[in-house]
Parts: structure tokens; sequence; C-alpha cells
């Protein structure tokens, strides 16, 4: 059950502002069914997800990566945006400015109308060259065991961030400088664990930002919200924008 009240003043919070980031995570995407990757799934055949998504193992076993790569892509085909997706790219044609920052590789936020995204590790819809260093959209066809560059004819691998690998730095500076920009921040389906990307709930709180968060339990953000609402984000953020539209624009 939405807490009411809670809901109304966040909506009150936000309706004053006309700076907004949204930040978000895994718990917006589950919704969709896509898999959590410290879920029920983390464990791979006898591999955990630590063990597979590293430049080491795609160095020794790149078939092995690209094997787990491929099933994931295969079950991305199966899943569409949510109503949390969906609320969001109307979020962002409300407010005057408007940044969605995501820790999501499935793309599924610019799939329901999302247009200023910044993914911080990547889209499995992607591909980069491991020679050239081109990036392919191959959104929803088949690859092959070990996939080759059409440019170069070198080994491809996914463009998303592996553990160990640096956020890439063009889409870190955007995030950043969004954030200590932005009036507000509302955080999404994300536990704030996994830095740097969750530092930039920190960063929007030294800067006097409001700070909504919206998750099924507490998290470590919400030590730092204004507000705090607990539920499912297909549920709430719709309920959020109900109450949003009940104020004028600014």
């Amino acid at each position: 059950m939405i807490d009411e009240s809670q809901l109304r003043r966040a909506a009150a919070l936000l309706g004053r502002v006309t700076n907004l980031v949204a930040f978000t995570g895994a718990g917006v995407s589950a919704e969709s069914g896509v898999p959590t990757f410290r879920g029920a799934e983390g464990v791979w055949k006898e591999f955990r997800a630590e063990e597979v998504a590293t430049p080491e193992a795609f160095g020794r076993d790149p078939k092995l990566v690209w094997e787990f790569y491929n099933h994931r892509r295969n079950r991305l085909a199966e899943v569409q945006p949510n109503p949390a997706h969906r609320v969001l790219a109307d979020f962002e044609r409300r407010f005057p400015r408007f940044t969605l920052v995501t820790q999501n590789i499935d793309g599924l936020h610019a799939l329901a109308g999302s247009r200023n995204v910044l993914e911080l590790h990547g889209n499995l819809g992607r591909v980069r060259c491991t020679g050239c260093g081109r990036v392919f959209d191959k959104r929803g066809e088949r690859l092959g065991e070990l996939p080759a560059c059409e440019a170069c004819g070198a080994l491809l691998r996914p463009d998303v961030v592996w553990f160990g690998e640096l956020l890439p730095q063009d889409v870190w500076s955007a995030s950043l400088a969004a954030v200590e920009e932005c009036e507000a921040i509302l955080v999404v389906g994300t536990s704030a664990v996994v830095y740097p990307a969750a530092g930039l709930v920190e960063v929007a709180s030294r800067r006097g930002a409001t700070i909504v968060v919206v998750n099924l339990e507490p998290t470590a953000a919400s030590e730092l919200a204004d507000v705090s609402l607990h539920g499912k984000a297909g549920e709430v953020l719709p309920a959020l924008w109900e109450e949003l539209k009940l104020i004028a624009t600014p």
C-alpha cells in the first residue's frame, strides 16, 4: 500500500523544480522480467555472474563469455518496458530540464520513449570491436559464438562495463554534471550500493538537492532522502505522476 501522505509530499517537492534527474537501477526493469544481476539468476550454469563478466574471463575464454551474454541478449528480446519506464518518459516531457541516469543495460528506457538517457554501465544491445573500437547497435540480432567486426574482422565484445573496468568517462562526466546542477533527484529501483554510480546520490545531497527514493524497501539512499516511497516502481511512479499532474507546471 502506497503511503498517500508521502506520495503527496513527494509530488509537492518535485512540483516546485524545473531541473530533475532520475537515477534508476535493476528494480525498475525487474518488473519487466529482466533478471537482476544479483538475484536468483546471478549464477549462470556453474558460474557466478561476477566470474564471467570480467575482462580476464573474456581474455581466457571469449566463447564462454559470449555464450553468457547471448543468453542474456536472447532473454532481453522477450521483454518490454513497464509502466515505470513509460512514466519516466512522461517526466522528461514535463520538466524543462530532465536527465535520466541508469545503471541498467537493457535499453528499456529508450524503448519507452526517454531521450536524454545516460547509460552508466553500457547497453547490452550494442557491441564494441576489440580491434578498431567501433560500436554497433545489434539489438534484436542473433550473434554467433564469436562475433567478428564487420569493419575490420576483429573480435567483438558486449558494449557493457565489466567488473574491474572504469565507467565510460563521457557518460560519467555528463551524469555528474547533471546531478551537480539538478534541483531534485528521483532515485528508483536501486540499492545504491554499487560505486561509483551510487555516489551520485551523495553528490546530490551535498549540493542541497531534494531527494525522493522509490524502492521496495529502505536502501542506503533512504538515509539521505527527503521522502521515501515504498512499493513497486511500476505502481508508485504512475501514482506519483497523477499527483504531479494536479500541480501547475513551473
